[in-house]
């Protein structure tokens, strides 16, 4: 029997001209966006995973020898660039290029990037340049495609959180997969060899996207084309939204963006203070049954994940091949070579008898623990338990606070002012988890209500915005890491994570204290 929501999903989907395929019981073009966001996030994050320890690590190891300071400073300039540029994307596709055309420019920019810091080894101005083009691109792609998940649903639907919740798997398979092949290439191969790979999945994903555009109907259409498209009535009746309504609503898509800030803040120390403390304070060098154990354990989270995007990969083909055989094609491709570069990761680790855990291999545990959990999360907002935006938010940032402070209990033993120690990585194991709850209780929300609350002819600005505001925590954020060995040496390390928890602490109090306003002024939009 077909629920009523399914009924406002199909029909959504007829009067958009989008392919009524259905995946686990979504659009199939959902699935068409995971896997180009999945590519774009593999090569964003395996960079990104690889930039802070490369310019700190000596010149005899290929390095740049910058100190930590510096290093924070620039990745705080780096990604926070990255998230301000969308605001410029967001309005360039809703007045000029319509979002598909923006994801195919942003794509290509950031493989042009990649390739050009492939070449850092001949000349730092390759470094250099490869940023500028990774921050342009992802300006024209990021804010684009998230627009185009959330225009795949009507707003009522309760798919829709699930959608993103999906989509916010892709993302977070990319990244695992990036930080960890990448991040591995990289430090125990070259590293140019690492900005490089990071390239070559950005090429497939463009590729894979390009030649899917049919399915999604009439969205994202060049901007000419889609003033003519007619719309359904649906879509039409936002234009009598009461302006105290679209007012009051922007201003908790507002709120929610300030919060945002606080949570990311803390959440974007992984590859600053967080990557800083794994090289120079956690016990990486292991031996005897802990090497063994670690082995097994990186075998298994190498293989694991890939085999589950496999899946997915798999139940669109058998829904999509017909119509976009290309599109799987070369989606197939790059599972390929990611397959051969998992295995060769695993028979290289296992056949060394040394067991060194790369800096970079921490990072991947907030990507694993979202790909593990993101469906049960899923199931819990559409089926258990599914409290108001607010709440949903505060707990986010309440678990980024509780990830620090066990981050702050466990570097009670590093004396004030030490270079280096040997903490257990329990520590950062735990941190990464608690993070994630949070981040699962937060980001994909975020994307979520943007789109519910925003008006659609404002909506590519708005994520534009929604951006910016991680633009921001990611300035802020860098720049108080920065200061960690001021901080270490004036007070102890474990003090420097207590600050760092209680900032998104003090957000999430705020958020509980005006729920209910908040829920209000929403105006029946859940």
């Amino acid at each position: 029997m077909v629920s009523k929501q399914d009924e406002l999903l199909v029909k959504h989907l007829s009067n958009r001209g989008i392919d009524q395929a259905m995946v686990m019981d979504h659009p199939a073009s959902l699935f068409v966006l995971f896997f180009t966001e999945m590519w774009e996030r593999f090569s964003y994050y395996g960079m990104r995973a690889l930039l802070t320890v490369f310019l700190v690590s000596e010149l005899v190891n290929g390095g740049w020898a910058w100190t930590n300071e510096e290093a924070l400073k620039l990745y705080g300039i780096y990604t926070g660039l990255v998230y301000l540029t969308p605001l410029l994307g967001g309005m360039i596709a809703d007045r000029f290029t319509g979002y598909r055309k923006a994801i195919l420019i942003g794509a290509l920019v950031m493989t042009l990037g990649h390739a050009s810091m492939a070449l850092e080894g001949f000349s730092e101005n390759f470094f250099y340049i490869g940023l500028l083009f990774m921050i342009l691109g992802n300006g024209m792609f990021k804010p684009n495609i998230s627009s185009m998940v959330g225009q795949l649903y009507p707003d009522t639907s309760s798919k829709k959180d699930a959608g993103y919740t999906i989509f916010y798997m892709g993302i977070n398979a990319g990244a695992f997969l990036g930080m960890l092949l990448c991040g591995y290439i990289g430090e125990k191969i070259g590293w140019h060899y690492g900005f490089g790979l990071a390239g070559v999945f950005m090429f497939f994903g463009m590729l894979q996207f390009f030649f899917a555009q049919k399915i999604f109907g009439v969205i994202g259409q060049d901007v000419t084309i889609a003033k003519k498209s007619e719309l359904s009535a649906e879509e039409n009746s936002e234009v009598e939204t009461a302006p105290h309504i679209v007012r009051d609503r922007l201003i908790v898509v507002g709120v929610l963006m300030v919060a945002s800030i606080f949570f990311f803040f803390a959440f974007e120390q992984a590859g600053g203070s967080m990557t800083l403390f794994a090289k120079d304070y956690t016990q990486r060098a292991l031996t005897g049954d802990s090497a063994t154990f670690f082995k097994w354990v990186d075998a298994i989270l190498t293989i694991f994940p890939i085999a589950i995007v496999t899946y997915v990969l798999v139940g669109l083909a058998k829904k999509i091949y017909a119509k976009y055989p290309l599109t799987i094609i070369f989606t197939a491709i790059s599972f390929v070579i990611i397959w051969g570069l998992g295995i060769w990761k695993v028979n290289r680790e296992f056949s060394l008898e040394t067991t060194e855990v790369t800096v970079s291999w921490f990072q991947i545990l907030n990507s694993f623990f979202i790909i593990t959990l993101a469906s049960s999360f899923s199931k819990i907002w559409d089926k258990v338990w599914n409290p108001s935006g607010p709440v949903k938010f505060a707990m986010g940032l309440i678990f980024v606070a509780v990830g620090f402070f066990a981050l702050s209990y466990g570097s009670l033993s590093i004396p004030d002012g030490a270079k280096t120690a040997s903490v257990s990585m329990i520590w950062l194991i735990l941190a990464y988890f608690f993070h994630t709850v949070g981040e699962l209780c937060l980001s994909p929300v975020g994307l979520s209500y943007v789109s519910k609350l925003s008006p659609k002819k404002f909506v590519g600005v708005l994520f534009g915005l929604w951006f910016t505001a991680s633009a921001i925590a990611n300035f802020i954020g860098s720049w108080t890491g920065a200061y960690i060995d001021k901080i270490s040496e004036m007070y102890s390390i474990s003090t420097f994570f207590i600050i760092i928890a209680g900032v998104p602490l003090f957000a999430a109090l705020m958020l509980l204290l005006f729920n209910r306003k908040l829920v209000k002024m929403m105006h029946g939009i859940k």
